[in-house]
């Protein structure tokens, strides 16, 4: 049954419009799940890619690390799927498996090469994402997508879920813990609904009011816009924990300000310019800035078992693929609440 030509969907140069192509899978091997696409969630990190916003890419490039379907077809050795299981690729399909992360199940921060969904693999050669209908991967490197969680709404917890409830989970989100999270996109949306099912006191930090109803609806106990100065003077000293969500840059020593003694402000966001810090916003109350980068397949595993506990999945638009650059442009508007997710069956 192994399919080597598939349909997908490419930007052929940089900053191009993304246009119906077809691309080569590799035949499936001893350890390989070739997955019938269902859905595919359309990431802001993929515009980044298509654009190179942070550095040069191959093209033909095929988007998407948001990849939830079926399974079609097992390779011999394979132990740990079945044709027809329901199933997630995130962002990377291998990793070294030999340095000390990824031995320690952190193989998002693999150093010996890690594979990436798209647009690369360590050697340069390009790898081809989810926009598209079928892919194939090593059985280590899939997730199992519980039955309690839509395919649809399950796309996106393989990129905006885990980049939040990684961070969230590592500095112990919780009951008695005051978090914010900054910004109501496709990745903040899921850490309201996230810190709020971990059993902390949630507030979103937004430039506007604008979506606040929305933020109370998906677990926020608070709102607050950072574009009225009073909200960093109401807020001093408030937070135990702060999720930075958004792409563009921010003063960060405002918002350091927010936080209380020993607090830290995590950025998950990637924003194409360097984002100065003056030193003593965290000298002054012994405070941490820090990043976060998605999880490991262990961690992806339990974030999906604990969205499926907790009856949680994206926000989503389902849209067709000739709507991709629509998208794209809506993305860029701010016009989604909160995930576009393409229903790959309208290729």
């Amino acid at each position: 049954m192994s399919i080597t030509t598939v349909a997908a969907y490419a930007a052929p140069a940089p900053k191009a419009p993304l246009e119906r192509t077809t691309v080569s899978r590799r035949p499936v091997g001893e350890h390989d799940v070739l997955i019938d696409i269902k859905f595919a969630g359309i990431c802001h990190s993929d515009i980044h890619q298509v654009n190179e916003d942070w550095g040069q890419a191959p093209f033909p490039m095929v988007p998407g690390h948001e990849i939830a379907g079926l399974v079609a077809e097992v390779g011999p050795g394979v132990t740990r799927y079945a044709v027809g299981d329901r199933v997630g690729v995130g962002c990377f399909v291998d990793s070294c498996r030999e340095c000390d992360n990824c031995l320690a199940g952190n193989e998002q921060y693999c150093t010996g090469g890690l594979t990436f969904t798209y647009p690369a693999g360590p050697d340069g050669q390009p790898t081809y994402g989810g926009y598209s209908t079928h892919i194939v991967v090593d059985e280590n490197y899939v997730l199992g997508i519980p039955e309690g969680i839509g395919l649809a709404e399950a796309a996106p917890l393989l990129c905006a879920g885990i980049t939040l409830y990684s961070p969230l989970s590592h500095w112990q989100a919780g009951p008695g813990k005051k978090v914010a999270v900054v910004g109501l996109g496709g990745l903040g949306h899921m850490g309201v609904k996230i810190a709020h099912a971990m059993g902390a006191e949630v507030t979103v930090l937004s430039q506007s009011l604008r979506k606040q109803e929305d933020g109370l609806r998906l677990g926020a106990d608070h709102f607050h816009a950072t574009a009225d100065p009073a909200t960093f003077t109401e807020l001093a000293g408030t937070f135990d924990l702060i999720v930075n969500t958004v792409s563009a840059n921010l003063p960060l020593d405002d918002y350091l300000a927010l936080l209380r003694t020993g607090g830290t402000l995590v950025n998950v966001g990637a924003p194409a310019d360097p984002t100065p810090v003056n030193m003593f916003s965290l000298i002054g109350g012994r405070k941490q800035l820090a990043g976060s980068m998605i999880g490991g397949i262990r961690e992806t595993q339990e974030m999906l078992d604990f969205c499926a506990r907790h009856g949680l999945g994206a926000e989503i638009e389902t849209i067709a693929v000739d709507q991709i650059n629509e998208a794209y442009e809506r993305v860029l508007a701010s016009d989604v609440r909160y995930r576009f997710v393409i229903d790959t069956s309208t290729f």
